[in-house]
């Protein structure tokens, strides 16, 4: 009940805007790790093109040279003829993450001190880079990460995956950060300095690791420097086609946080709401404070789904939040079973420092 009330709390608070006006911004390199085109990477990889920003330069990294998204790319790059956009096509491989491994071979081209690193299915706004990079002028900083929120693309399985984004992800790091916490970053966008980067090693140092992005955040609180939370939040796109897809994409996201954060993992069943609270009102033999509990719980629940809900959705998906709920607790409670995650085609095993072991890769 208190966490469930807390999430809603959270998700509502508006953080203050993160950019300064009069101070000159540096100039920045986007690094654009891709990987196959999905529906909507064009408009998600041109939202990086058209930013308000002074200076920057957009390089787009692809280890096939017949992959798709290389078409999307030139085309960005004829749309936008006045900006420093770049296409680096390098199957090297560096580890077992192939993110990883790109991003290192993208490195040597890019051009300028402040790096924005981000997913290719991430849609931002034009003020996107003046908001994430003004706080890195402060030198306790060591990078910027933005919370994103996922947007249904159409399906029940994609609404189930925005669900599971929205309603149960994100709110646990808005409880966590509310209560003091930084201890995230998120792939989906991450800004830091060149120098920072450096002393950590560079993207070599976790070109093994399956949380990349949290190893970069905890590599540089390790240097002393801060995590900012941005007040911006990024979109994307979530198109979850099956049952099997949402699963595999969920457990990998499950197991990842088993093997980060492991005793906060093992209590964090309290956080799917409606069956946990629905359990226990059922072990007290419907005491009546345990009904209390539980309708505090629910209704606290439902106000959390509608403030996040997107934009078009209906009264009847109210319907589905029990349900939404219950294939966390269960996939939490499969997330024990064993360490194997999948990443698109590959099959991975996660170590307990958090790199991964190749087990099965099937080559397109």
């Amino acid at each position: 009940m208190v966490y469930s009330v807390l999430a809603w709390l959270a998700v509502r608070r508006q953080p203050r805007s993160s950019r300064e006006a009069g101070r000159e911004l540096p100039a920045v390199t986007v690094l654009k790790p891709l990987c196959g085109a999905e529906t909507e990477t064009y408009e998600c990889l041109r939202s990086f093109c058209d930013q308000d920003y002074p200076s920057f330069q957009v390089i787009f990294g692809v280890a096939d040279p017949n992959d798709p998204v290389i078409d999307i790319a030139q085309r960005l790059q004829r749309e936008f003829p006045q900006r420093d956009v770049q296409i680096i096509i390098d199957a090297w491989q560096h580890g077992s993450s192939r993110k990883v491994s790109n991003l290192v071979n993208m490195m040597p081209h890019a051009n300028h001190g402040y790096l924005v690193v981000s997913d290719s299915d991430v849609r931002v706004k034009r003020d996107y880079l003046g908001r994430v990079v003004a706080p890195l002028l402060e030198p306790d900083v060591g990078i910027v990460t933005c919370p994103y929120r996922g947007v249904s693309r159409g399906g029940f399985w994609s609404l189930l995956e925005t669900m599971f984004i929205n309603q149960w992800f994100m709110p646990s790091v808005r409880v966590a950060a509310m209560a003091g916490s930084r201890a995230f970053a998120f792939g989906a966008s991450i800004a830091l300095r060149r120098d920072v980067l450096a002393r950590i090693g560079g993207f070599t140092s976790i070109v093994n690791q399956l949380a990349d992005d949290y190893r970069v955040g905890e590599l540089t609180r390790g240097l002393g420097l801060r995590t900012v939370l941005s007040d911006v939040v990024v979109e994307i796109a979530v198109a979850e086609r099956s049952f099997a897809e949402l699963v595999g994409h969920e457990l990998r996201w499950l197991r990842t946080i088993r093997t980060l954060r492991p005793a906060g993992y093992s209590f964090s069943f309290v956080t799917f709401t409606m069956p946990v609270a629905l359990i226990a009102a059922c072990l007290s033999r419907g005491a009546p404070a345990a009904l209390i509990m539980l309708t505090i719980a629910a209704a606290a629940r439902i106000l959390l789904h509608l403030h996040t809900r997107h934009a078009g959705a209906t009264a009847a998906q109210l319907l589905i939040v029990p349900v939404r709920d219950l294939l966390s607790l269960a996939l939490w409670a499969l997330s024990f079973l064993n360490r194997r995650v999948r990443w698109r085609d590959d099959h991975f095993q996660v170590t307990r420092d958090g790199s991964v072991e190749l087990v099965v890769r099937v080559t397109q």
